[in-house]
Order: structure tokens, then C-alpha cells, then sequence
């Protein structure tokens, strides 16, 4: 690591700290030429792979701009497509993976925007599962019938047990 005071070609760690979440390392160095401190903050990059081939750096920012398209006009907040943001970066990372295809993102996306907006989450889905006809729209809201009427009886299953 190049000092940034004088350009000197490397420098020494003197401390090193976990940083937002640990999702990054905070490392206190020292210049053995000039004597000075600087600090530096170390993350795992994460890159896309585009359909085209083309790799460019992950950005939450894109992932929250897609799924605002999707839930525009439903009861969703900017505060809500951050956090949804943060959680599918955290998944992403999770798989220890360093390149990832931009349509395997978009599919990691589905899971916390169905937990979000079931509207915005059809809207989402029809583009990322490719549904070409109304049987794929129906399919799709068969199964999310299905997983509400199973969490309303495991629901009901606890307050059942609990009285």
C-alpha cells in the first residue's frame, strides 16, 4: 500500500478492526519512510457478469432502482428498497462468490420482494422468470395462495397450542 503523504511503496499495519458489519476490514498503517498514519478500508469486491459478457463492479443503487420499477404505486418506501438492497448484497456475498451473472442476482431479489410486495414481486417476476403467457401468472399466484393459507395455519397452529 502506497503511502499517501509521500509515495513511499509500502507500508506497515499497526491495527486492524472489523467494519460495518464485517463486511469490511478498517486497518490503521504507518509509513516507515515518513513516520505518518493513514487509514484504510478494505471490502470483497463483488462483479457482474452481464448477459453480453461485460463484467462491471455489483451496485445496490441498481437493484434498488429495478425494484422500484416494480413497485411503483404500491405502499413500498425508499427506507424498504435499502433495506431490500442490503439483504440481497448480504445473500450475494454469503455464496463466497466474487463474479456473479446479472440474472442469478435478479433472481435473489425475488425472495425478500415477495416477503415486501406480493404485487411488486408478480410485476418483478414476470420479467426474471420469463412468463410468456396468463397460466405463468397464474401459476405464480397459486403458489403464493398456497405458502399465505400455510403460514396462517402455522399461525393458528401456535396460538392453538399456546391456549
Amino acid at each position: 500500500m502506497h503511502c499517501p503523504f509521500c509515495r513511499h511503496g509500502d507500508s506497515r499495519v499497526v491495527d486492524s478492526r472489523t467494519a460495518d458489519d464485517g463486511s469490511s476490514i478498517r486497518r490503521r498503517r504507518q509509513c516507515p519512510e515518513c513516520g505518518r498514519r493513514f487509514t484504510t478500508i478494505e471490502t470483497a469486491s463483488l462483479s457482474v457478469v452481464k448477459r453480453s459478457g461485460v463484467t462491471e463492479p455489483f451496485s445496490r443503487e441498481k437493484i434498488v432502482n429495478g425494484v422500484r420499477k416494480a413497485c411503483q404505486g404500491r405502499p413500498v418506501s425508499e427506507d424498504d428498497l435499502a433495506l431490500l438492497a442490503q439483504r440481497v448484497e448480504e445473500n450475494l456475498r454469503g455464496t463466497g462468490s466474487a463474479e456473479l451473472d446479472a440474472h442469478e442476482i435478479g433472481l435473489s431479489i425475488l425472495g425478500p420482494l415477495r416477503e415486501l410486495d406480493e404485487v411488486a414481486y408478480l410485476r418483478f417476476a414476470s420479467v426474471y422468470q420469463a412468463f410468456d403467457s396468463l397460466e405463468d401468472f397464474e401459476a405464480s399466484i397459486t403458489v403464493l395462495r398456497a405458502e399465505r393459507a400455510e403460514n396462517l395455519d402455522d399461525v393458528t397452529s401456535e396460538s392453538d397450542a399456546k391456549a
